[in-house]
């Protein structure tokens, strides 16, 4: 076929549909575009999308931004100023097509797209990369949309493909959000906006717990420009208060094992048949079959009450036509208070259990239930702490038509992102209580919510007394700086040459302290505590959402109590006050990375006037990056045995490590879009893409857990510089039928095929020459005396009473259930201690295919529409349950659609969505940190929302989220091993808004 090249008449209204698809007149990555095409003398100005009104004309100015792009992209447009689809920006993501999100405290945090989850994913403000901080996920790469509001946002743009002008990172998607700029609307537009929240999750909180039961949010938005369109100023501000709570249950370090039905640990392991024990296990696995058994579980309530700040200022100065500048400040600041309690227990004498099993290869128990010879501790726990997160920037950007044929573009930015303690009791802590009054305790999984029964537990007797605590401080800072400067060069008629270069500073720095307390035997006596401190609260009602709530062998009772009282009580009890107060002072670790970036792309762009028309961009893009890695931590000095099951660890001293690293990529990529039709496109796009490790995949220097476990070990970590990213190798097929103004039916297929993916290994160790007793003469001594393994308390007591003042041994007295309390040291001539080393390495390869499946359809002009989409995704790189080696897979990979109904006429708007996403696997490592199979079991959830115009300027709102209460839950080997259930609760906001 002979291919010529002319000018063909679709070639302008192509642009004008690009310009009219952006919010913000952004046609692109490229602010500049957005700005030149946004020019009121240029022929091809059509309106800009931030202004248009209602649904169908977001609709239709999102179909606009998808059909003529380059490459495939999907997006979200704003039905009007200030008034974004949702309230939340990660909740209007999920409505397209491959995007599913995570939820955190009832409310949609991060994004996974095409089965990568949240760090493969770039997401870019206005075209500038971002910096992200999150204490809850210290050290990651994805951005928590949960920190920006949305009633500033004009767009979201969702690039799937590779694009040579498209920074890095995001393998499964680049999401640009893109907030408004005067000068692309003319003229004074202006709105402010208020919503009354009520979170019905609040109620479901102990008194002491709850927040308000309403909450505001107010918000507003003002744009002008000068009479002669040379100066522009718009101003968008907005604040939140949300008072919330989630209630969970669950196994917060796993299940122990995996263990062989044919092994034989003393201690550990379930009774062989014929062995005193086995006559209380029912349907007991067999030899080759694989079982876990439940290790600590507990009930928690957890209040969080947030405020969120946004804030941007944006000046604009066009002296001529061909030039403009915009000058950009934005600020976001979250905080975060949260106030929990929890009751809980620790199972760890397999040998005197009773228990009942389903069958199968792999198997969780449907009953588990322990005998103990001494009482055993019901822990009632509390935390009370607070986190700030702040983000800035300061942006430059300029555009220079220099010719009628060239265009120029200048953008540079300073961002930072920084978290820490907003609480003079640090960002985390946990202070542990105890009734030493636990006798059989019994745990039932065939429940929705695991029922967990003491029927002996007797704490007027054994009244709740102080014992272990903990006090983090962590803090987390990144700073981009970054310079880009790209130009477009319109060659003949109907191609063009766009290229560029720019420098990427990052740096990601975080510092953590632990103040602990390891007097989990108890840290005083009980009656320094007076028992009108704890109240009793009904625990079941907490839970009303889940089957079992109810059940009459239920633990009926849970414990709260107010922290900074018992705190100051316990602190003054002890003789200790700064042992119950973080330290502010110095740092336990002190890790920074850095990423110095340089780049440059070429790209051609094309159209062919053939039989069937197409548009075809070449192009290539080449990075150079180098890696600094600086850190500090805490060596440990020694291990010491100090409760029953707790070997809590020593720590003195520094050491220090520096690492150099670097890397180059060449990413080409290919994009095609035939017109089968002027009705039809038929896409395909091939190209090379990179997504980095995350930061503490890649900061060097070891941690060790503070706390070693009796039976498992200890727990630690170390991150690797000289890891690569993953590169990705993407092919893309896409079919568009855009059979009406505000309707279309697509399909699209996708693989993708990775290499040096940073897959985590679990290896044992020994480190530092730690010693631990566990093993050693004077517990080899206890066992020969006729003590257990499993029996802590008799091996405990043994060597207490026995070798008291010996080297190593030092007993302190008795606890209030008679077992004695003290310190055993491991020496010199004990076992090495063996630790659970996690780290990580450029040694997988991983491939993910799929398809999305999407229809957007409007009934004439009935007001009535329906979104509808669904997502299969795919790897052949899953998570063997049966296999009880570290193991690489893929996370977040799931099917996920969306169904949306929608009506709308002149005074009434109504949209109802269900979201839905199949189970995936979250985690390869418990919070235990074994190797072992973290799921998140299926989610559907219902959001309403109902708009109506009184006049033109004023309208209002009512939503509700999560309408029908659904709830979630994580599983481990089996779909019965329940690990954790959570409710929270819908939410309800009645709203009004009015433009000026």
């Amino acid at each position: 076929m002979q291919r010529t090249l002319k000018t063909i008449s679709r070639v302008p209204a192509r642009r004008r549909l690009i310009a009219m698809a952006v919010a913000g007149a952004c046609a692109t990555l490229s602010v500049a575009q957005a700005q030149d095409a946004a020019n009121p003398t240029d022929s091809t100005t059509s309106a800009p999308t931030v202004v248009v009104t209602g649904i169908r004309a977001s609709m239709q100015s999102t179909l606009n931004m998808k059909r003529n792009s380059d490459g495939i992209v999907d997006g979200i447009v704003a039905d009007d100023i200030g008034k974004f689809p949702d309230t939340n920006l990660a909740e209007s993501l999920q409505r397209i097509s491959g995007v599913s999100i995570d939820r955190s405290n009832g409310e949609g945090q991060k994004v996974t797209v095409r089965g990568l989850g949240p760090d493969f994913n770039l997401v870019l403000l206005n075209g500038r990369q971002m910096p992200t901080t999150d204490l809850s996920d210290l050290s990651g790469r994805s951005f928590d949309f949960s920190n920006l509001a949305s009633e500033a946002i004009s767009q979201l743009q969702v690039y799937k493909t590779g694009r040579a002008d498209s920074p890095t990172g995001g393998i499964g998607a680049t999401i640009n959000v893109m907030t408004a700029r005067p000068l692309d609307n003319p003229g004074m537009r202006a709105s402010i906006g208020a919503k009354a929240v009520k979170d019905s999750s609040n109620d479901h909180l102990p008194g002491m717990l709850k927040g308000d039961s309403v909450t505001p949010e107010v918000s507003g938005i003002y744009s002008n420009t000068s009479a002669d369109g040379r100066f522009g100023v718009a101003v968008s501000a907005s604040y939140q208060k949300r008072d919330s709570g989630f209630n969970r249950a669950g196994l917060a370090n796993g299940y122990q094992g995996p263990y062989l039905g044919s092994a034989t640990t003393d201690g550990v392991t379930l009774p062989q048949p014929g062995q005193p024990g086995s006559q209380n296990i029912t349907n007991r696995p067999g030899p080759t079959d694989l079982y876990s058994i439940p290790q600590n579980f507990g009930y928690s309530v957890n209040a969080i009450q947030r405020q969120r700040t946004n804030g941007q200022l944006v000046l604009q100065f066009r002296p001529v036509k061909e030039l403009t500048t915009t000058l950009d400040l934005t600020y976001s600041e979250q905080k975060i208070q949260t106030k929990r309690n929890e009751l809980s227990v620790w199972f760890g004498q397999t040998p005197t259990s009773t228990s009942s099993w389903p069958g199968g290869h792999v198997q969780a128990p449907l009953t588990y239930e322990e005998t103990y010879k001494t009482p055993q501790d019901i822990s009632v726990v509390g935390g009370d702490y607070a986190t700030k997160t702040k983000n800035q920037s300061i942006g430059f950007n300029t555009v220079w038509k220099a010719t009628p044929t060239l265009r120029v573009e200048f953008d540079a930015h300073h961002s930072t992102a920084e978290s820490g303690a907003d609480s003079p009791f640090g960002s985390e802590n946990n202070l542990s209580n105890a009734s030493f009054s636990r006798g059989n305790t019994k745990i039932d999984f065939t429940h929705e919510l695991p029922v967990l029964s003491m029927p002996a537990a007797d704490l007027v007797n054994q009244p709740i007394q102080a014992a272990g605590s903990w006090f983090h401080n962590s803090w987390e800072k990144a700073t981009i700086n970054q310079a880009q400067a790209k130009g477009n060069l319109k060659l003949l008629e109907a191609s063009e040459l766009n290229f560029g270069v720019g420098y990427t500073d990052a740096s990601n720095r975080s510092t953590y302290s632990n103040v602990q307390n390891n007097t989990w035997g108890g840290a005083t006596k009980a009656s320094d505590y007076p028992g009108s401190i704890f109240q009793a609260n009904p625990l079941g009602s907490y839970f009303q959402q889940l089957g079992g709530h109810d059940a009459p062998q239920l633990f009926g009772t849970l414990y709260t109590f107010d922290f900074a009282t018992l705190r100051a009580l316990t602190a003054k009890a002890t003789g200790n006050a700064a042992g119950y107060l973080p330290n502010f002072a110095s740092a336990d670790t002190d890790r920074e990375l850095k990423e110095k970036t340089s780049s440059g792309y070429l790209s051609f762009g094309t159209d062919w006037d053939t039989a069937i028309p197409f548009h075809s961009a070449l192009g290539v893009r080449v990075e150079r990056t180098k890696v600094t890695s600086r850190a500090q931590i805490l060596p440990g000095t020694g291990i010491s045995w100090e409760s029953q099951n707790e070997l809590p660890l020593k720590f003195a001293g520094a050491a220090y490590s520096n690492q150099d690293a670097s890397y180059t990529n060449v990413l080409p990529s290919l994009n095609l879009d035939f017109d089968l039709r002027p009705d039809m496109k038929l896409r395909a796009s091939a190209g090379s893409t990179i997504g980095r490790p995350r930061y503490d995949q890649m900061q060097g220097g070891l941690t060790l857990g503070t706390i070693a476990n009796v039976f498992t070990g200890g727990t630690a970590s170390v991150g690797n510089p000289a890891l690569k990213p993953v590169k990705s190798k993407n092919l893309d097929l896409s079919w568009e039928w855009y059979y009406d103004q505000q309707s279309v039916l697509s399909l699209a297929l996708f693989h993708k095929k990775m290499d040096n993916y940073a897959g985590q290994t679990v290896t044992s160790q020994s480190l530092y020459n730690l010693h631990t007793p566990i093993g050693g003469a004077y517990y080899n001594a206890a066992i020969a005396s006729g003590c257990t393994a499993a029996d802590t308390n008799c091996l405990r007591n043994y060597i207490l009473s026995t070798f008291d003042g010996q080297p190593g041994v030092t007993k302190t007295g008795v606890k209030s259930d008679g077992n004695l309390n003290g310190t055993i040291v491991g020496q010199p001539t004990d076992p090495l201690a063996n630790f659970l080393v996690t780290s990580y390495s450029n040694q997988k390869s991983a491939t993910v295919k799929g398809a999305e499946l999407n229809v957007q359809h409007m009934f004439g002009r009935s007001g009535f529409g329906v979104q509808a989409n669904y997502t299969y995704v795919s790897s052949p790189t899953k998570y063997d349950n049966a296999n009880t080696n570290d193991q690489f897979a893929i996370l977040g990979l799931s099917n996920s659609a969306n169904l949306v109904g929608i009506y709308e006429d002149n005074k009434w708007s109504v949209r109802v969505a269900y979201n839905w996403r199949d189970k995936f696997l979250a985690a390869t490592v418990d919070g235990g940190g074994r190797a072992a199979p973290v799921y998140t079991d299926t989610y559907g959830q219902t959001d309403v929302s109902v708009g109506y115009n009184f006049n033109d300027r004023l309208s209002f709102q009512a939503e509700v989220i999560n309408l029908t209460n659904a709830t979630q839950r994580q599983f481990g080997r089996t779909e019965a091993a329940t690990l954790n259930v959570t409710q929270a609760g819908p939410r309800y906001m009645l709203g009004a808004r009015y433009k000026f």
